[in-house]
């Protein structure tokens, strides 16, 4: 076959494929996702109305994520003390799920 003009890749010799199999794709592909994940704690507050579910939400808002502890602010004491005493765990195993290359360590609630 003999070379038309347009673009060739830098350095190409005519050789070597230019394609790429999906195997050697897929595993760079799902590490940049997780790595995005992890410099965007966007991301997890963004996330975090779902992860509470559609009746607390409006009452919560997660306002930080540094060092692998999301920030929550709660609307008044008792929903504070529902979600730090016996909600914690869920919430926390459920962030994990959604977010394993977040470094999820702990949720801390604020008054506010």
């Amino acid at each position: 076959m003999k070379y038309r003009g347009g673009r060739k890749p830098e350095g190409y010799d005519g050789t070597e494929r230019t394609t790429s199999d999906m195997r050697d794709l897929l595993p760079r592909l799902l590490g940049k996702i997780g790595v995005a994940h992890k410099e965007r704690p966007d991301l997890i507050l963004l996330a975090w109305p779902e992860v509470i579910g559609e009746k607390l939400a409006p009452m919560t808002k997660a306002v930080s994520f540094a060092d692998g502890i999301l920030v929550v602010k709660v609307n008044n004491s008792t929903l504070y003390s529902l979600l730090s005493q016996h909600e914690r765990g869920r919430l926390l195993k459920s962030l994990r799920e959604k977010f394993p290359a977040a470094g999820i360590k702990n949720i801390a609630f604020r008054l506010g």
